[in-house]
C-alpha cells in the first residue's frame, strides 16, 4: 500500500482548488516533500502564503506542462534536489465551454497540450526512476466525461478520454513493476474551473475538500479507479447496457446531463 506519511509528493496544477488542498492534506498527513508546479506565479505567491506552516517542506515552481521542455528541465532539477518522487498526481487542467465549431487552434491545442499531453509527458520523466527504486504512485485526474460526451466540452471530453485510456493501459504495463496507477473519474467539482454548471439530475457539485481527502485515500489504498458521485460509478454499466439513443434519452432528457454547460462561466468570468 502506498503511503503519504514521509512521501515526496508532486502535484500539478497545485496552487488553487482541489491541487492545493490536495497538497495541504498530504502535508497535514505527515508528506515530507510536497513539490507544486503551476503556470499561475500570483497563484504560487498565495500558495506560499496558505502553507506558510509547512515552508521547510514544500518546494514551488512555475511550470507550464503544455511545453514539454519545462516539464523535462524542472523534473530533471527537481530530481537532484529531492532525490526521488514517490507520488505524482497529474492534476493540472483546462477547459474553454463551447460549441466544438467555435473552438480556435489555441484553445484546442492547448486543452489537448495540459490535459494530455502534459499527463503523459510528466509521467515519463519521472516513471524511469520509480521503475528503478521498484516503488511510486501515479494518480492521473481524468473526469465524468471520460466515460460519456457532452455538449459544449468535446475537447475537454476527447481529452479526459484520452488521460483515462493511456492511464488505464499505463496501470496494466507496470502491473508487475511495483508502480500503482490510480484514474479519478469525478463529476463537477465545485471550483472556479467549472463555475456556472448546473450538475445533472442526482448528480451534486463534488465538495473539493471532501474529494481531496477521498483522492488521498484511494492512493492509500491503492485504488485503480475513483469515480464519484454514485451516479458516475454506474456510467460504465448504464453506456454498456443501453443501446445509444436510449442512453441519449435518459442522460439528456431525464437527467439533463447534455445542457449541464449551457450555464458555464468558468474562471474567465473572474
Amino acid at each position: 500500500m502506498s503511503t503519504i506519511a514521509n512521501s515526496h509528493i508532486l502535484i500539478t496544477g497545485g496552487a488553487s482548488g482541489i491541487g492545493l488542498k490536495m497538497g495541504k492534506n498530504a502535508l497535514e498527513r505527515g508528506a515530507s516533500k510536497l513539490v507544486i508546479w503551476d503556470i499561475n506565479t500570483e497563484k504560487l505567491e498565495e500558495c506560499n502564503k496558505q502553507l506558510a506552516n509547512f515552508r521547510d517542506r514544500i518546494h514551488t515552481y512555475k511550470v507550464d506542462v503544455s511545453d514539454p521542455e519545462q516539464i523535462y528541465q524542472s523534473a530533471k532539477k527537481l530530481q537532484a534536489e529531492i532525490n526521488h518522487l514517490d507520488i505524482l498526481i497529474n492534476n493540472a487542467g483546462v477547459v474553454v465551454g463551447q460549441p466544438f465549431q467555435k473552438q480556435n487552434m489555441a484553445n484546442i491545442n492547448k486543452t489537448i497540450a495540459v490535459n494530455l499531453l502534459g499527463v503523459m509527458h510528466t509521467t515519463r520523466a519521472f516513471l524511469p526512476q520509480m521503475i528503478e527504486r521498484s516503488t511510486g504512485h501515479i494518480v492521473n485526474i481524468a473526469s465524468a466525461v471520460a466515460h460519456m460526451g457532452n455538449p459544449n466540452m468535446s475537447v475537454y471530453a476527447g481529452s479526459k478520454w484520452g488521460v483515462r485510456g493511456w492511464s488505464e493501459s499505463l496501470r496494466i504495463e507496470l502491473n508487475n513493476q511495483n508502480v500503482t496507477v490510480t484514474s479519478v473519474e469525478p463529476g463537477y467539482i465545485d471550483t472556479g474551473m467549472f463555475k456556472g454548471v448546473t450538475p445533472p439530475l442526482l448528480t451534486p457539485l463534488l465538495d473539493p475538500e471532501n474529494l481531496s481527502r477521498r483522492i488521498l485515500r484511494a492512493v492509500e489504498k491503492n485504488k485503480m479507479h475513483l469515480r464519484t458521485p454514485f451516479m458516475v460509478k454506474i456510467l460504465p454499466f448504464l453506456k454498456g447496457i443501453l443501446p445509444t439513443k436510449v442512453f441519449d434519452f435518459v442522460a439528456g432528457k431525464l437527467f439533463k446531463a447534455y445542457h449541464s454547460m449551457d450555464t458555464f462561466t468558468g474562471r474567465n468570468s473572474d
